[in-house]
């Protein structure tokens, strides 16, 4: 049975969807504020956090960059604000989905499985050998990936897309089939999901922001993994 915090401050509507996601097999805790939810999934580690952002005592995205450091498991906004301002910024700073309220509860339901499919299930590629370019190794059977001889910090999602374009080094895998493999879905020519976690890879690894040159997009294809850009 997968955990869940739910940090959510409108006391009914917590009780509907805690209610609802018990009654699915889950085991859910609340919490309504957002600096009791920061010491709460450090300690906790919750398999999935769902998480407000208007929120007393801290909002939302204090508490989603307060606690990436330490908990590198799904984090999910579900929000009333529907910006595209904040939905960039969420996944900047670390969230792995971003969903608007009102929502039905099976569409809540099918997203938090598809999260936690991704998150726990390996591509099928995957085994447990090293993968090495330069100074960058790629852990794939303990997700740790190190630079230089440094640990680099990179969330399951973050660690999944790494691992997918480090796989065919030096081929141009399509924006269609990054986005489904991460998102699950097909892309809809509007999601900026993928490009904001590959925007977090490079910086992250050291890439040369403004000119990538290590995960290099390549313009109305996709996105190009090098085998010769890590040496230093």
């Amino acid at each position: 049975m997968h955990s869940i915090l739910l940090v959510e401050d409108d006391e009914k509507l917590a009780k509907l969807i805690a209610d609802f996601l018990q009654q699915n097999q889950f085991e859910v805790a609340v919490v309504a504020r957002g600096d009791f939810a920061i010491s709460h999934i450090i300690r906790q580690q919750p398999d999935l956090v769902i998480l407000d952002i208007n929120l007393p005592g801290q909002d939302g995205f204090s508490v989603c960059r307060a606690v990436r450091p330490q908990y590198n498991k799904p984090i999910l906004f579900l929000t009333a604000r529907d910006s595209d301002f904040d939905h960039v910024t969420g996944l900047e700073i670390g969230a792995d989905d971003y969903l608007i309220k009102p929502i039905e509860p099976h569409v809540l339901l099918a997203r938090l499985h598809s999260i936690l499919r991704r998150c726990n299930n390996q591509p099928a590629n995957m085994t447990g050998h090293m993968l090495q370019f330069g100074q960058l190794s790629i852990d794939k059977q303990s997700h740790k990936v190190s630079l230089a001889g440094e640990r680099v910090e990179l969330t399951s999602h973050e660690f999944e897309l790494l691992a997918l374009l480090a796989e065919k080094p030096g081929e141009v895998q399509t924006r269609e089939y990054v986005h489904q493999k991460m998102i699950g879905r097909e892309y809809d020519g509007l999601d900026r999901s993928v490009d904001v976690r590959i925007s977090r890879l490079r910086k992250k690894l050291k890439d040369d922001l403004k000119n990538p040159y290590k995960i290099v997009t390549v313009w109305g294809k996709g996105y190009l993994f090098s085998a010769t850009a890590w040496d230093g």
